[in-house]
Formats: C-alpha cells, structure tokens, sequence
C-alpha cells in the first residue's frame, strides 16, 4: 500500500521574525511569495544603510558647529561640490543595481559578478580623473562657490581630503549597489555600521585634539569620514572575493569584458546626468543663499543635513523598489514589479510625511541640537519647516523615478530631473529670493514647488508602463 503524504503548509513568519530575518540577511527569493514580505525584507536594511550614511553628515556638521559659522560654512561648500561626485558615483550605482538585479532575476549568477566587476573597474577609472583635479584645485574651487579668504583659508584642506579621496566614495556606493542588486541588502548595511563606528570615534578625537590625536579642526572631519569609508570598502571587497549566497566574484572574472562594460557605461551615462543635473542645481541654490551671508548659509547647511537625514532613509525604500522592479522584470513579472512600486510608495509616504510633520511642528528644538547661535539658528529653523511641508511629494517622487532606474530606464528620470530642476526650481528660487523679499526662504519653497512637480510627473510616466519593455 503505497504511504500516504501529507503537506504540512508553512507557517508565515511574525513580524518580528521578519524583522530579525532583514537585519542578519534573507535567503528569500525576492520574485515569489508575499509581496509585502518582499519589501520588507529589502527595505528594512536599505533605509538601515541609508541612515547610516546620513549619519557621515550629521555626526560632521554636529562637531564641526561647535567651530563656527565659517567652519561650518566650509562644510556646506564642500558638501555641494562633493555633491557631483556622488552625483556620479550614484549615476553609475543606478546602471549596476539594475544591470545585477535583472541578472538575478533571469538565475544568472555568473552574470552578476561580471557586471559588478566592469561597475568597479569604472568607477575607479571616473574616480582617478574627477578626485586628481579637485585634489589640486579645491583652494580654487572654493573661491569659486563664493567663499570668504577665511573661510579658504581654514576649509582648503578640508576640501582636498573630502574631494581628493573621491575613490572611496565611487567605491562605497558602487559595492552597495551590487549587493542591493543581489538582494543582499544586509551585507551594505552591515559595512556602513563598521564605516560609522570609526568615524563617529575619530571626529571629536581629530577636530578638537583629544588624547593623542593632533587638533585639526574641520580638516579632522574629513579626515575621520575619509578613515572610516575605506575601512568599509575593504570589507566590501572581503565579501565580495568570498562570496555571498547571491553573489561571488571569482578569480577568472577580474577583467575587463568590453560588451559588458559598454552596455553599462551607455545606460549609466543617462543615469549620472541625471544625477548631475539634480546636484548641480544644489549647488546653483547653495550660490543663491551664499548672497544673504554665512549666517544664512551655515542655516541652510544645517537644516539641509538634517532633511539629509530623513531623506536617505526614504531613498532606502526607494532603492526596495528598485530591486524588485529590477529582479521581477528579470524573472519575467512585470506586472508584480508595478504592483512593488505603488505599494513601496504609499509605505514611503507614510513615513516621511511622518518625519515631516515632527520638522514642521519641532524645527526650533530639532535645530538647537547643532546650534545655539542667535543668528544661525532662526534662519535654520525657518529653513527646516518649510523644506518639510513637501515631504509626501518627495516620497513618492523618490519611489515612482527611482522605480524607472531599477527598470534601466534611466532616460526618463533625466527628464525629469531636467525640468524638474533647471527649468522650474533654480528660476523660482532666484525670483523668489531676489525680486520678493523671501530672500533665502524664497530658495526653500521653490524646492517644494518643483518637488510637487517631479512627483505628479514620475508618477504619470510610470502609469503609461513603457519601462516594463527596457532591455538591459
């Protein structure tokens, strides 16, 4: 008599489990199975790594406040010419993330490990020529953003080690995406922990002269953030040579494949002007608030680290949808991609709305953590408040155009971005801040303008479906 079976159905894990499951990493295929589980699961470490991140930023201009206004000046300028070097370097992290996902999805593991070896190769080859110039020219460079003799004086160093040492930035976000792509979302969370740890000890060791550390003041900040990210590239590298469950790169694949390459180079190309073009219209607002004085642009500065800090958590969900639309246009389910998208950007919205609620109602408070300058501190407040009445325009905004870019549509976003940007925010801002009286306000709410904009436009675009038919 032949025995009988019997299926045992599986048991959904808690919430809880999930949980733990996100954080130490998941064997789960991200292609099958509950869709909210999926994202879950991918985007609890992203926004994780992605706090992490933001936290390079707050920890800095926090020290660095207790500097001065010129000091943290000198931090802002920097920060938005480095802004085009992770311009690029996220430009190029777009192509690899979706170019690793889709081979994912199609079970092509060999694939992925080609495709992240041509994504380092590039991006060490664009750091050496964007990091050799800015090394030499970062006094120059200053000067021209508008900043004071003093403030060269004191932040030229500074600049040369945040905009020299570009190579580990290329590297940090370029790593990450190839894990994020593999859906080993937890490995890039795990690296930036031990990136944070270092920086975190080093900069009040390194700014102020603690112990044995000489007194370096902004320059240690740079110092300190430089230290602890190639710490974590080299643990980046440690997990690739050995291999994930997803991922491995072997030995045979360490070369360049030309096909491979150009293919990636060709769709990063949009995707780093998209980039480009949404950093350097930072950099145009950043030349606008220079005008009202350091006062105002220490302001801004702090208020934009803070907006940092719950953006990146948000573009951790927004890389979530990346990946799925990524690995499930791979495995052929497009329909199950778009279905990731909406529901990650109503999850997105949720949460940043939230956190922009708290900056509206709290702005003077939130900011008397980095500041207590009479003068500083109204002007970052009022900066605070005002970017944040557009945080559920930036959350789904962030979803629907990141979704293209896991899709490999990197045109589209560009658009966007483009008019977005160019077309809407810096005319506004300049007319606001200079022909209204807003002065450096009138820059804060053209960014909400233009943000609003963004966001009805990706999310009409991305109704139309043409993305589900881009081959990568």
């Amino acid at each position: 008599m032949d025995a009988l079976t019997v299926t045992v159905p599986q048991r959904t894990p808690t919430l809880w489990q999930s949980l733990r499951e996100a954080v130490h990493g998941s064997h789960q295929d991200f292609t099958a199975g509950s869709l909210n589980r999926a994202i879950l699961l991918l985007a609890v470490p992203m926004v994780l790594e992605m706090v992490l991140e933001s936290l390079f930023a707050v920890v800095d201009v926090f020290w660095v406040a207790h500097l001065g206004a010129d000091a943290v000046a000198t931090v802002g300028l920097t920060e938005s010419l480095l802004s085009l070097i992770f311009a690029i370097a996220m430009g190029l992290s777009f192509s690899t993330t979706a170019m690793v996902a889709r081979r994912i999805g199609e079970k092509d593991h060999e694939g992925a490990a080609v495709a992240a070896v041509q994504a380092i190769a590039l991006g060490l080859t664009i750091s050496a020529l964007v990091g050799l110039p800015c090394l030499l020219l970062a006094p120059s460079l200053l000067r021209l953003m508008g900043a004071s003799g003093h403030i060269v004086a004191i932040g030229s160093n500074y600049a040369r080690i945040a905009l020299g040492g570009s190579c580990v930035v290329f590297l940090l976000f370029l790593n990450n995406a190839i894990f994020r792509g593999a859906g080993d979302a937890a490995i890039a969370m795990r690296l930036l922990w031990v990136s944070n740890v270092i920086n975190l000890m080093l900069d009040p060791c390194l700014i102020f002269g603690l112990g044995p550390f000489p007194r370096l003041g902004v320059t240690g900040a740079a110092l300190a953030t430089f230290t602890g990210r190639s710490i974590g590239v080299g643990y980046q590298f440690y997990r690739l040579i050995h291999g994930t469950e997803r991922i491995r790169v072997l030995r045979r694949q360490i070369r360049v494949q030309w096909d491979v390459a150009h293919r990636l180079l060709r769709v990063s190309f949009t995707g780093i002007m998209q980039c480009v073009i949404a950093h350097t219209s930072w950099i145009g607002l950043v030349r606008i608030v220079s005008v009202f004085g350091a006062a105002a642009l220490a302001g801004y500065t702090i208020a934009f680290r803070i907006v940092i800090f719950a953006l990146l958590p948000s573009w951790g969900l927004s890389n979530a949808a990346a990946t799925l639309v990524g690995q499930n246009l791979g495995a052929r389910r497009p329909d199950r991609a778009e279905s990731s998208v909406y529901r990650t950007g109503l999850y997105n919205m949720i949460f940043l709305g939230g956190l922009g609620l708290i900056f509206v109602l709290f702005a003077d408070p939130i900011v008397a953590l980095f500041t207590s300058d009479p003068v500083v501190r109204p002007l970052a407040a009022s900066s605070l408040r005002i970017i944040s009445y557009g945080n559920v325009a930036y959350a789904y905004g962030m979803v629907m155009l990141q979704a293209f870019n896991g899709a490999g549509d990197t045109i589209t976003p560009t658009i966007v971005n483009l008019i977005g940007f160019w077309f809407l925010e810096i005319p506004i801002a300049y007319w606001l801040a200079m022909r209204t009286g807003l002065h450096s306000n009138g820059v804060f709410w053209a960014i909400v303008m233009a943000e609003a904009a963004m966001a009805a436009s990706g999310m009409i675009l991305f109704r139309r479906g043409r993305w589900k038919k881009k081959l990568i």
